[in-house]
Formats: C-alpha cells, sequence, structure tokens
C-alpha cells in the first residue's frame, strides 16, 4: 500500500496537484497516524478493550492552503471505519442525541452518546473545528474525553490556534481544560503555505452573474465543481437553539439560494453564524427587490453586510447588476451601500486577508 508521501507525489507528478512545501512537511503526521491504526488491536478473551491510544492531529492555518484537501486524501487511504464531517454538523446530531437520551431517562447523557459514537468509527475527520455557541463549549470536554478513552483518533482542520478557540466566550475557563485535552491528545500543526489555492481559482474569474437562461446556472455549476469536486451534503448551524440549513456544503464552500437565506425568517445572529462557517457562498437566484419583497430585502442587506465583515468570498446570480435590484419602495437608500459592497466584492482580490476595508 502507498504511503501518503508516494499518493501525494503521485497526484504532484500527474498534475491533480501543486507541489506544496507546507502541504509536503505535514503528511508525515498523517502517515504516522494511519500506521499506528492499521496495526491489529489486541483482543482480550474475557474483556472487551479499547484501541491503544493514537495521536491525533490539530491542522491549522490560514484559509485556503489546502488543509481539507491533505486530509481528505488521508481519509481515503484509511482501511478502518472512518467518519468525515464537518464539526458544525457532528456537534448538531451529538445535541440531538443527548436530547433523545435524556426523553429516555438516561440522566448523564455524554456517556451513551459517545459509546454510540466510538462503536461505528476509528477516526473522526473534522472539518473547520470552530467553538462559538456556548452549548458546545460547555459539552466538548467530556464528550472528546470520552471519545479518547474508546480509542477514537481525532484528526481536524481549524482555522485557529487551539489557545484562540472560543475567545472571548462566556465563562471561557470552563472551557480551558478542552484545550490542554486537545494538546495532549493531538499534535498540534500550523501549515503555513504562502499560497491561497482557494482565493487563486477564483481570481480573474466572473463572480457576479446576471442571469440569462442557463449560461449563468452552467457557469456557476462549474465553479461548484472547481472548489468542491460536485460533492457537498448538508450544514446545520445551531443558533440559539434554532436551525439554520445550508442545502450544500464542502471544504468551507456553501451553496444556497435567495429563498433559502433571505426567503425565511432569519436575523443577524443567524447570518453571523453562516459568515463565521464559511469562507465561499455561492448564492443563486437573487430577484429583483422592490417595496412586494421588503422583508426579504431587509434580510439580504444583513446577510451581505455579514459576508462583507467576514471576509466571506460571494459567488453570486441575480436578476440585474448590483445597482439596479432595487429601484423603487422604501429602503432604496440604505441599499446602495448594499450594492456598493456586492461590486467591490466581485474585485479580484477580495476576500484575502485584510483585503476590505475595516
Amino acid at each position: 500500500m502507498s504511503t501518503l508521501p508516494e499518493i501525494y507525489a503521485a497526484k504532484v507528478a500527474d498534475g491533480t496537484l501543486q507541489a506544496d512545501d507546507a502541504q509536503v512537511a505535514v503528511l508525515p503526521q498523517f502517515e504516522r497516524i494511519r500506521s499506528e491504526i492499521s496495526k491489529p488491536v489486541k483482543k482480550s478473551w474475557f474483556r472487551k478493550t479499547a484501541p491503544e491510544a493514537v495521536q491525533g492531529l490539530y491542522l491549522w492555518g490560514g484559509v485556503g492552503r489546502g488543509k481539507s484537501m491533505v486530509m481528505d486524501l488521508f481519509v481515503d487511504s484509511l482501511s478502518v471505519p472512518v467518519r468525515r464531517v464537518h464539526f458544525h454538523a457532528f456537534m448538531q446530531e451529538i445535541h440531538d442525541a443527548m436530547h433523545k437520551a435524556r426523553s429516555e431517562g438516561v440522566e448523564d447523557a455524554i456517556q451513551p452518546v459517545a459509546d454510540a459514537v466510538a462503536q461505528n468509527v476509528r477516526v473522526l475527520a473534522f472539518d473547520e473545528m470552530q467553538i462559538t455557541d456556548i452549548t458546545d463549549a460547555m459539552i466538548v470536554g467530556r464528550l472528546f474525553e470520552q471519545l479518547f478513552a474508546a480509542g477514537v483518533v481525532v484528526v481536524t482542520t481549524s482555522n485557529r490556534v487551539p489557545d484562540d478557540l472560543y475567545k472571548n466566550g462566556l465563562n471561557r475557563q470552563l472551557f480551558l481544560p478542552f484545550i490542554a485535552l486537545i494538546k495532549q491528545q493531538m499534535q498540534v500543526w500550523e501549515l503555513v503555505s504562502p499560497t491561497d489555492y482557494r482565493q487563486n481559482r477564483l481570481a480573474g474569474n466572473q463572480v457576479y452573474f446576471v442571469q440569462a437562461g442557463t449560461e449563468a446556472r452552467d457557469q456557476i455549476r462549474a465553479i461548484w465543481q472547481d472548489l468542491t469536486g460536485g460533492s457537498a451534503e448538508p450544514l446545520v448551524l445551531t443558533v440559539k437553539g434554532r436551525q439554520v440549513t445550508l442545502p450544500a456544503y464542502r471544504n468551507g464552500v456553501a451553496r444556497a439560494s435567495f429563498f433559502d437565506l433571505c426567503g425565511k425568517m432569519l436575523g443577524p445572529g443567524d447570518y453571523l453564524a453562516i459568515a463565521t462557517a464559511v469562507k465561499v457562498l455561492i448564492l443563486e437566484d437573487i430577484p429583483t427587490l422592490s417595496r412586494n419583497n421588503f422583508n426579504e430585502a431587509k434580510r439580504f442587506v444583513t446577510l451581505i453586510d455579514a459576508l462583507y465583515e467576514a471576509n466571506v468570498r460571494l459567488i453570486c446570480s441575480a436578476a440585474a447588476e448590483p445597482e439596479m435590484l432595487y429601484l423603487e419602495g422604501e429602503g432604496i437608500f440604505e441599499f446602495e451601500r448594499t450594492a456598493s459592497r456586492l461590486r467591490e466584492m466581485q474585485d479580484a482580490d477580495w476576500g484575502q486577508d485584510g483585503a476590505n476595508p475595516a
């Protein structure tokens, strides 16, 4: 069986990947994990034993540096049960499972929920570990302590160093033991690459499409395919106990329609959560705006503000150019700023660190 460095080198040789020293440097860490978890698990005739502990990997660094890509190579190479999932989606599943356990009279719901996860996977591969919700912050420590004790190996990507997780969060002192647990159970590795591959893929390409038959859809479909490989799953975010769903998500790239995000009763907190969770948003079918869809227009303005402030790359299809989207009705004056931001967000360097003004 080929090693991770050999698999990577083969993809560079056939032109699938571009060689990157920072990516090459982390491959031995993934190979170490793969080699150790491939060893047969020692079994005892009189009791069930957890697999030997294997130190996982916390891979952090800037957006678009290839963290998710190298993790995908690792996941695809495994012969043990593995689950690759966005961290937000995983935590939502945990909350749902704990709620179900409590409804069945289980007093301490974390233990059976962790046991159920451990029974099905040897490796958990998370995309975008970040903690912004206090309910997540209060349970992750005990949850992961149980998972590690059961022999589950965790690898994760993140844009933040562990010490910055849940930064300035409510009751953060209760969260600090989890940071210590990460450092104990996972190798912390910064992927430092000068190249933002996601940004480079979009540089110079059209990102705002005025709808014209199937042409805009075909072009956006091609961008989606290039950024994600075409595979995706819904991402469910929990905001103050409510669920906000992005219909398609993969490796920091989300795809939704105007109705999905602005036709429903979402508010500033929801859009902030979306802007925090994604690095690129493909938003389709923005209609013309007026007094007839005033509430939807207000939500759209709030969404664009959240994306702008968070440096999220926006790719969209709309019924008209930004300045022509909102021509009559209350809110025209306020929309001028939104139109200006939509225009600015089309710049080739939009989304790069420090590219937009504060």
